[in-house]
């Protein structure tokens, strides 16, 4: 039923930034096999926004190694938890959620994780139905198991605490919940983030003061967005969603900084290290070029989420628009009801801006075309009466004609 443990370990290692502990991983995979029984593989998700994007696609590809060596997956949608809101690297407290905003996100993501994981030995399990559970009286027991000191090696938390930033004790409460999670399930092993270190370490813990074997922690890259600096995340509008259509994956797969090609090569298109190395290296000597690693690795982007023959498309639309500078073959239409704007008005009422100060960045910035003309001036009127075309950026595309 199960590889060697040798075998094993080379799959979960690769990629992998750390195995924690390795010698107890081992055993556990030994016992595994003796017992002919699969381990539990714990990921959390929070579903603090309703999309995944290629960014959390790196543990989920790791969760599904694991699926493919013959162990369960438990995926645990933290609808309780994302009520809290993880602390992680922030710097302030974070609006909190309803319930049901969280239920709503984590169907999404439960859709959207499955593109990535096998059902058949998927498990899916709701955090509130165990820490919605909890009385006051639970929760002060679990607070007594770990003290305040041991909260505060937490980086973001001693910084926050250092400089004199609030910090709400429903914060200070999250590791521990997250970690009751792994209580409950009885995970041999949970999977992470290298920013969610810390929390994975809580899990241990609490789970040895309940009496249970402690987990095992594998933890993964964070991969960059698309503007080559900070994390990906929608909030930054640097991310390339599991659900974009196959030219918008390409487009900006082919925008990302050339610094970042084996990176995405290596997590994002999960090809092989020694492939990733080898065009590193022809990157470095100039045996190879930069934007055809990129097509390389935005081919096999769109392949994995959409079909070979989507990406062979995605990549004719993006020659034919970028390199032969022709439109592309489908352009929506939308008709509003002025017969004249401001372009800063018009970007954000059809949605190809969030806000008026966002728009006036792109407008200022040179991204933004009328007609196929660059237009500088956010207040600038566009007469509506004819239909216009709209470019924003590289890629987005819009014609607009007055009701």
């Amino acid at each position: 039923m199960f590889p060697s443990v040798n075998e094993q370990m080379d799959v979960i290692r690769d990629g992998a930034i750390e195995v924690l502990p390795e010698d107890e991983l081992v055993r556990k995979i030994e016992n595994s096999i003796k017992n002919n029984k699969p381990l539990n593989i714990k990921l959390g998700a929070d579903p603090s926004r309703p999309d995944l994007h290629i960014g959390h696609a790196v543990v989920l590809h790791k969760l599904r190694q694991f699926q493919d060596l013959g162990h369960k997956a438990i995926l645990i949608i933290g609808d309780f938890t994302a009520m809290i809101g993880d602390p992680t690297g922030k710097s302030k407290t974070r609006p909190q959620l309803t319930l049901e905003e969280t239920r709503i996100n984590g169907q999404s993501y439960l859709e959207q994780a499955t593109i990535i994981l096998k059902k058949e030995n998927l498990e899916v399990v709701y955090n509130s139905d165990w820490l919605g559970k909890m009385n006051f009286s639970d929760v002060i027991q679990l607070a007594a198991r770990y003290t305040v000191a041991q909260l505060l090696e937490r980086d973001d938390f001693s910084k926050r605490f250092k400089s004199g930033i609030p910090i709400s004790v429903h914060e200070l409460l999250y590791p521990l919940a997250q970690a009751m999670d792994s209580a409950q399930i009885k995970a041999d092993v949970e999977l992470g983030g290298t920013d969610q270190k810390f929390n994975l370490i809580v899990g241990r813990e609490i789970q040895k003061a309940y009496g249970i074997e402690p987990q095992c922690i594998v933890t993964m890259p964070l991969l960059e967005g698309t503007d080559g600096v900070e994390k990906m995340s929608k909030s930054l509008d640097n991310y390339i969603a599991l659900t974009d259509t196959p030219k918008e994956m390409f487009g900006k797969v082919m925008s990302i900084p050339d610094a970042l090609i084996t990176r995405y090569m290596r997590y994002a298109a999960f090809s092989p290290e020694n492939q990733a190395v080898a065009v590193e290296k022809g990157l470095a000597n100039g045996t190879v070029h930069p934007r055809n690693a990129k097509v390389e690795t935005a081919m096999k982007i769109v392949e994995l989420y959409h079909s070979k023959q989507a990406a062979e498309a995605a990549f004719e639309e993006f020659e034919r628009i970028f390199k032969n500078k022709e439109l592309p073959d489908e352009i929506e239409e939308m008709q509003i009801d002025n017969s004249e704007m401001g372009l800063m008005d018009l970007l954000v009422a059809t949605g190809l801006a969030p806000s008026k100060k966002e728009a006036k960045r792109l407008i200022e910035q040179g991204g933004v075309f009328v007609d196929q003309n660059k237009v500088d001036d956010p207040f600038q009127k566009i007469d509506l009466k004819s239909k216009r075309l709209l470019k924003v950026g590289k890629r987005k595309f819009l014609y607009v004609l007055a009701k």
